[in-house]
Order: C-alpha cells, then structure tokens, then sequence
C-alpha cells in the first residue's frame, strides 16, 4: 500500500513491484508526443488533486467535527484553525495526530482562549494528552464526557475559570497518570471515584473551593487510599473539612508529598501518616489539628519539609531526632507544653532552616545550633529564651539571618557572626547601650532580590519591556511562580534566585540572562514564596503561540525542576499579547495563488526530470526497492557486499546453515521482534543471530542505516556486531556470542557462576564505561534507553558488554535532522522524569543503571510481588549501620557472607544518586564510572582498560517523536509499550518503527 499526499489528499492505492518503476510515457510514439501528454497528464493530476482537497480530508471525521465544534465556541482559537477543514493533514496547531490521522493530543496552553469545553470532547476516543492549562478564559463546568476518554494519560486544566463539581467520571480514565486541576474555582467533594485511578502519578486539586472530608474507600466504593502509585497529594488553599481518616495513609503508599495546607481540618494528625517511608514533604499548616503529634513522626527519616505551623497542636515539641534528611521546619504558633530548645536543635545535620515563632521555648539557645553546616536561617521570634546568647563558638558559614526578636535574652557574645542579627525587644537592647545604636536592636528591612536591568536611560513603547540582558524592547511572557514550600526564607540571597534565572532559561530553552525576576516575597497568609517572572523572546519583539505552549506546558506540567530549596511549585500566567497579522488575505486568494504556483512549479519540474533524468529513472526505481544495491557491483542485492567497519554481509543460506536451519535447539531466546539462535560457521566462530518476523522489520532503508551505526560502534564493553544479512525478505543481525549468557541469569544463579563483591564491582565499572562511550564518544551520541540487567551480558571471561543499542536511540541534534520512534522502556528500570517530560536524555540511562547497581547488591529483580528495588532500599537505608547501611535483610546473603565488603557504603550511595527522581541531582555515566574506579582502585584492584574510538558516521538526529506520556509510578504503569523479560534481545533496533526525516 502506498501513500501519496497532495495537500491535505491521501490517496491510497494498492501497489506492485512493477509501480515502483512506474514511467511517464510508454509506447512507440516520439520523444516530443510523449513529453506532451505527459505535461497535461501532470498539469491534471495537480488540479484535479486541488479540486479533492477541497472535498476532502485525512483526519478522522468524528475528530474533525469535534475540533471544529470547539473552534466555533471558542474564541482566540489559533489562526491555523480554520485554515483548512483537515486538523491533521494541514495541522492546526497544538493538535496532535497518530499515523491513522486520529487526535492523541490538544495542547494549547496560555493561548487566551476564551469559552467552554464541549460535551463533544468525549467523541476524541484517541486522546491521550489534554493540556488546556492557563486559560483563565476557559469557564463552566468541565464536561462529565472527559470520563469516556479511556486513552487519557495527561489532563492539566490548571491556571483555567472552571467551575462546578469535579465528575465522578473522571474516574473512568483508567490510564490516567497527571491530574492537575489547581487554581480554578472548582466547588463541592473530591469525588471518592477518582480512587480508582490505580496509576495516577500526580493529583493536584489545589487553590480550589473544594470542601468536604477526604473519601476513603469501603466495602462497596473506591478511595484516595487506594492511589498506591501517587507520588503527590496537592490539596492546599481549599476549604475541605472534618478529620483526616487513619486509614487515607498506609505503609504501601508511595507519596512524595503531601500538601493539605490551608484547609479547614480538624482532629488530630493521623498516625497513619508516618508510615508512608517515601514522604519527603509533610505540609498540615495553617488548619485546626490538635493534640499531640504522633510519636511515629521521628521514623519518616527521608522527610526534607515540615510544616505545622498555626494549628492548636500541643503537648510536647516533637522528637525529631532521627530525621536526619529535614532541612526545613516550621512549628510556629501552636500550643505546645513550656520546654527547653530539644535536643535535635543541635543534631540535624541537614537543617537549612528552623522557624517557631510564638513558641513555646524557654532557657538558654544552645550555642551548637548556629553551627549545623547547612543551616541559613534561624527564626524564634516571640519565645521565653534568656541568659546569655553566645554566638561566638562555630558559625556556620551558610547562617544568613538569626532572629530572636521579642525573647529575654539579657546578653550578648558576638564572636565572628556578622550577618543579620534581630534582637529587639530583649533586654539586651536596653541594657547595653552600645548595643542599642546597631543593627541587633533596629527593626531591619530585607531587601528582596531582583534581576537587575543595567540599560541606562533606555525606553520602550508601553507595550514592551528591556530585556535586563541584552536591553532590546520584546514583549516578555510574564506569569507568577508560587512555590509551596521552600526550605529557606532569605529573600535577598542574590546567588540562589540567579540559578532560578539559570535554570529556567536552560530548561525553556531561551537565551542567557532572557529570565527576569522580581517582587520576591512571601505571602504572609501562607508562608508560599512568590516570584513575579518574565521571559522574554530570543529572537524578535514576540513569542509565537508555539513557543507559548511549549513554555506552559514545560510549567504546568512540572517538567521544569527548581534548583534545590525552592520545592513544588504552581505557575499562573498572565495573557500573552501575540502579534495581530498584519495581511488579511480571503481564502479564496490564497486557494488560488496556491494552486497556481502549484501547477506552475510542479509543470517546469516535471519537463526537467524528464528531459535530465528520464535514463535514470530505472536505477532510481531500483534504489527504492533494493537500497544496498548502490553498495554492490552490478547492483545486484545477493552478492559482493563490502565490509562496512568490520561487519560482513552473511548470505542466507550461511546463516541458515550455521543455525541448523533455524532448529528449536538452536534458539536462545524471542521477543516480539522475532527470535535469536546460536550459529557456529565453519571455522568455528560462535555467533547470536537476531531474525526479525514479519510484522517487525524496519524499512530498507532505515535497516541499512542501523547497519552502517553498528558498524561502527567499537568498545571492550559494547557487545559487537559481526554482521547482517538481508536476502530472501529476511532481516538478520549477527552478533558475537556471549557464553556466560545475561547479568540476571547470573544474578538469579541460573548460571551457577558465583558473583563475589569485587566480581560484581568489575561487572558494574564494564558496564558502566560501554554506556558513558556511547554518551560521551559516540559519534553521534546515543541513549540505550533500555539499560537493565537482561542487557548486559557476560563474555567467557565474565566482562561486562552492554547490548541493545542503535539506531533508535541516537541523542539529538536539532542541527541535522531526527528520528521519531515509539517508546520502548522496561518496567521497573524507567526513569520517573522520562514520561513526564516526553524528553529522552543521558541521565535517563543513569537511572536505569542505578537500578542494576542496587540489583547487583540485592539480586532482586527490579519489581516482585508489587515491591519496588528503589523503594526497598531506600525506605531500608539506616546511616547508623556502618557496615551494610540497614540494608542486611535485603541484600544478597551470599554478600553478607563475605563478611567486610569494601566500598559498599560508596557503591550504595553512588546508585542513590543515580536513582534520584530529579535528573539534575544524578550523575553522568562518566563521573558513574571515575567513583566506580575509585572504589576499586582503593581496593588494590587494577581499572586500566585499552580505550576504543568511535567512528560512527556524524549525521545529527533528534528524537522528536513523542513518546506515549504515563508519569511514573512504580507498579501500575502501563505496559503496552513496556518489555518485562529475562531473555537478551541482541537487538538492534527492530522492535521500533524508525523513520528517517530532514529536518
């Protein structure tokens, strides 16, 4: 079946071989006759496509009915819309379409459009992404249709006017995994139906007017407890109600935060909270809880954020002791019994920042709080503190701001601090008279950051701003960035909010110093840090609507990771002005200009290939069908074919020979590519053969270009291509043969090789160095995409080389061109940021790597019976186990039985970091490998290794297609496109369909 697009026209028809050399002319007539009807058969076939594209369409009807539904009630609606009557054959913008040109996605993120969302939208069956996101105009109630999308992975309609109830349909999307629904005006309960959304990633309801209790399931209906998968519960600044089920938290949760800030609950905390070992943010500020907090609290050791401050909670100070990771907290205005500062004051290694105003404390400041490494900020305002305020034994060097205004604090001791210090309104004030003059007994203004603009007297029309960079005038995107909980309060820190700056143009992709920052401050009813932004074009005076989308959607849909410190966060945009068109053509105009040039041009090119190029059309012909012929003398495709960097081209009969004619006893393993055999050759060689099944080849083409990669891909630590063979409708890759078999089958102890500690640091050192040659060398670079442990196998000498890698996977290079390919992961090894940003990067192979790190300590699969490796051993982790860092009950108990095993401390620290959710906090597999060899060069063992060269041809790609969108969650993901087996692929890229594209 061939495909030929004129305009929006697809015309399909069923073809031979012999259309494939398919001639203008034919028949005995002269040159001059021939070119003649030929031009007229051109000059036709151009206008009587003109006249189909006016009748028409690719896109689905239903789809197309649907989106033009919405461009009538819609108002603001992008300019492409309307343009044509085929949103995907001429494509409206921030439509999305699959190859069967059904709608899989409508991103149209701060567009300024106006109106409702359509009962219709329920007619889009194919939809999966929905991002209507920063629409203020966007009003009503969102339609009880949206629950008939079944394919839905993304719905973010943050930042709209929606209004009414959330529906009980939503409930529905089975294959939800982003829920965001923040700063709306949404009212009434969270429905208990949206429990039932087994792999949702994110919820977030937030600055909402929802009120009610938080449903949990019963016998008979679903509950927010049931949402083991969810990493974020956002249900801050709403007005929901009533006390806080025990049984809404269990120890199967996978919750990172949890955000109920500014509601209306009651009741005490549950102690069901503190069994949730993944949490790493606990905000329960500024409600009505009371009683005592749980003792339980002190196990959440992974807990960076707590706040529950301006509650009626009393009692003790809670212990805090063993919470090692906390950075921020604040306990202000609560009701706790009288005491003395805890003694976690002085032990929280980690502690940035530390706020109880209208506290409880008494005594004396311990002097070894102000000397925490990390600490910046000390904020006991309006306690009972006394005595003696001794500052002058070790200061941190981060300590920016102390302030104890409002204590009875009688003296001072100073030392080197010099930084901000509040004292007003103790008696030191009073009764030192030196004291009184300084800044300590002054009240102190802190002066906010902002991004400096140092243009001069430069202006600008009203419309537009200076670009604090290069002082052009533009017209910057502005918005508002509102973070929830930040872990410092130090507002003028120039150094932090400039790598805001950083990071947000880097990420955006935008120009350096194209970010400006101002009006920083916190909100006084929240503690939320707010941050009044603009980003400014790159080029030009305006931003395109693409860019706009892509700039919300980066931000609505936390793509973008905040430097350390600054936590979640929401952005609220204001309207863009986009630039009005300054032409107004009638489509009738522009139909007919297009139609003329069309004939015009497609007449004089169609005369010159026929007067050029009419003797080469045969090759041409066989080109397509035959794409090596071009490497062959003769061009014939069964023979004489050149060596490409060392990888021959096997015959089929060799290959049928050496494999027994493809016997079962010769199978090693399948997949949905096909299968793999054992082949031996004549003299010996031992080889793994990969045969594509029908259904799973690649075009011509793109298999020969996957040759000519592998080809030249060389490294001790890759597994080898030996060669191929494409012959007889067949697709073969030959590989070297790896006799040790696989990683896990090793791991497993299928193989019955025993794996010592200093064996299993060698594996990861060898595998991590295949994989940094093919970030770093590689020409062009490549992401594996499929690291894990059925990947990486072992030679006779029990080397590590990485397999799986090619074509498929290459980095981008926007400069060249890009290949668009399906997603292909493996559950349990997927980077959590890799379906969220539909972005494909080194650091997602550094994840994967981290989990076969921590399987080479456990030998665990990466997910059994619903428990997750990466959360096993981090809820496991106890700092205070010198030896096995509490990991005795889950590592390998071969291991154990070593007894010391050297490095283990830095080995499992190193495979954390790997596995960090964030990407900016993982490493890069070359600084993977320089830790590796330092854990085994302190161990007396030899790293030397002969390096390889890559000499991959330097052709630039990019990977722009989208890759389906779950956001990660660590058992219920969705599986369509996801491999789970314990058998080696050897492959090179058959199981995607890859297609070439210029750019």
């Amino acid at each position: 079946m061939f495909s030929y697009r004129v305009g929006t026209v697809c015309i399909k028809m069923e073809a031979n071989e012999k259309m494939r050399s398919f001639r203008f002319g034919k028949g005995t007539r002269g040159g001059g006759d021939m070119a003649s009807e030929n031009l007229r058969s051109l000059l036709f076939l151009v206008l009587f496509c003109s006249w189909i594209h006016l009748i028409c369409c690719t896109t689905n009807t239903d789809d197309q009915t649907v989106l033009s539904a919405l461009k009538a009630q819609w108002k603001n609606t992008p300019s492409s819309w309307g343009k044509s009557n085929d949103p995907c054959g001429l494509p409206w913008d921030g439509v999305t379409c699959d190859g069967n040109s059904r709608v899989t996605g409508l991103g149209l993120s701060g567009m300024n459009i106006k109106g409702r969302l359509l009962t219709d939208i329920g007619a889009l069956t194919e939809l999966t992404s929905l991002d209507l996101s920063l629409n203020k105009g966007l009003t009503g109630q969102i339609p009880s249709q949206l629950g008939s999308l079944q394919k839905l992975n993304i719905l973010i309609l943050a930042g709209c006017g929606f209004s009414g109830g959330i529906p009980d349909e939503l409930g529905n999307l089975s294959e939800l995994t982003f829920l965001a629904l923040n700063s709306n005006n949404f009212s009434g309960n969270i429905p208990a139906s949206l429990g039932k959304l087994s792999q949702l990633y994110w919820f977030d309801v937030s600055e909402n007017q929802l009120t009610g209790s938080l449903p949990v399931s019963t016998s008979t209906t679903p509950g927010l407890d049931l949402l083991f998968s969810c990493n974020h519960f956002h249900f801050s600044k709403n007005q929901l109600s009533g006390t806080i089920p025990d049984k809404l938290f269990s120890s199967n949760m996978s919750l990172i935060h949890i955000l109920f800030d500014d509601n209306q609950f009651t009741g005490s905390i549950p102690y069901t909270v503190c069994l949730v070992q993944t949490l790493e943010a606990l905000r329960l500020d500024r409600n009505s809880f009371s009683g005592d907090v749980p003792s339980t609290l002190n196990n959440l050791t992974h807990l960076s954020e707590l706040n529950l401050a301006y509650n009626g909670l009393n009692g003790p100070l809670p212990n805090l002791t063993a919470m090692s990771s906390l950075s921020y907290i604040d306990l202000s205005n609560n009701s706790f019994a009288a005491s003395a500062a805890p003694a976690w004051f002085s032990t929280l290694s980690s502690l940035t920042t530390l706020i109880i105003q209208n506290g409880p404390l008494q005594g004396s400041v311990p002097p070894n709080l102000f000397g925490l490494p990390q600490l910046e900020q000390v904020d006991l305002m309006n306690n009972a503190f006394n005595g003696t305020l001794n500052m002058s034994t070790s200061i941190s060097p981060q300590l920016q701001l102390v302030n104890l205004e409002d204590n009875q604090i009688e003296s001072l001791t100073t030392g080197s601090y010099k930084n901000a210090l509040i004292l007003v309104g103790n008696p030191v004030c009073a009764n030192a008279p030196v004291l009184s003059t300084t800044s300590y007994c002054k009240v102190q203004q802190q002066q906010a950051y902002f991004t400096p603009t140092n243009c001069g007297g430069a202006s600008c029309p009203s419309d537009q701003r200076l670009n604090p960079q290069s002082c052009a005038c533009a017209v910057p995107y502005e918005g508002t960035l509102t973070f929830k909980a930040p872990s410092f309060s130090d507002l003028s820190n120039a150094a932090l909010f400039q790598s805001l700056e950083v990071d947000l143009w880097q990420t955006l992709n935008l120009t350096n110093g194209s970010v400006s920052l101002q009006n920083i401050g916190l909100d006084p009813s929240s503690g939320y840090l707010i941050v009044s932004v603009s980003f400014f074009p790159s080029n030009g005076t305006y931003f395109s609507k693409s860019d706009i989308r892509r700039i919300g959607f980066v931000l609505t849909n936390q793509t973008f990771n905040p430097p350390s410190g600054f936590g979640t966060y929401l952005f609220s945009a204001h309207p863009y002005p986009f630039q009005a068109n300054r032409v107004s053509i009638s489509k009738g105009v522009l139909a007919g200009i297009a139609i003329g040039c069309a004939v015009l041009v497609v007449g004089l090119v169609g005369l010159a290939i026929y007067a050029i190029q009419q003797r080469k059309r045969a090759q041409r012909a066989m080109e397509l069908s035959r794409p090596f012929a071009s490497w062959i003398p003769g061009g014939s495709d069964g023979e004489g074919a050149p060596q490409l960097k060392g990888a021959r081209w096997f015959y089929f009969d060799e290959i049928k020979k050496c494999t027994n004619s493809f016997s079962e006893s010769n199978e090693i393993g399948s997949g949905g590519y096909g299968k793999v055999y054992k082949g031996v050759l004549p003299d010996g060689q031992v080889l793994a053969i990969k045969r594509a099944q029908q259904g799973s080849m690649q075009g011509a083409h793109e298999f020969k270009t996957e040759i000519e990669l592998l080809s030249r891909v060389h490294h001790k630590n890759l597994v080898g291509l030996v060669g191929f063979c494409y012959e007889h409708g067949e697709q073969m890759l030959v590989y070297e043969y790896m006799p040790n078999g696989t990683l896990r089958e090793s791991l497993s102890g299928k193989t019955g090789i025993p794996l010592g500690w200093k064996r299993r640091l060698q594996i990861a050192l060898g595998s991590a160095k295949g994989l940094a040659y093919l970030h770093e060398l590689a020409n062009p670079p490549i992401i594996h995409r499929d690291v894990k442990s059925t990947n990486i196998l072992l030679d006779e000498s029990l080397v590590a080389k990485v397999a799986d890698f090619g074509l498929s996977k290459m980095v981008v290079d926007s400069t060249k061109g890009h290949v668009s390919t399906q997603v292909k992961g493996t559950l349990g090894y997927l980077d959590p940021e890799y379906y969220m940003t539909q972005q494909l990067t080194d650091k997602s192979d550094v994840y994967s790597f981290g989990v076969v790190m921590l399987e080479l300590i456990t030998s665990k699969v990466p997910i059994d019976k619903g428990k997750y490796i990466v959360r096993e051993v981090r809820t496991a982790m106890d700092k205070n186990d010198q030896e096995y860092h509490g990991l005795r009950q889950v590592m390998d108990p071969s291991l154990r039985n070593e007894g010391r095993l050297a490095g283990f401390t830095q080995f499992l620290e190193l495979a954390m970091r790997c596995v960090e959710e964030s990407s900016t906090n993982r490493p890069r597999m070359n600084e993977v490998v320089k830790e590796i060899e330092t854990i085994l060069q302190a161990d007396g063992i030899d790293t030397a290794m002969t390096s390889a060269s890559s000499s991959a041809t330097d052709f630039g790609v990019s990977n722009s297609g989208a890759p389906r969108h779950p956001l990660y969650s660590d058992v219920s993901l969705n599986t369509k496109n996801v491999s789970y087996s314990n058998s080696f692929d050897y492959s090179g890229g058959y199981s995607l369909s890859t297609k070439i594209e210029p750019k």
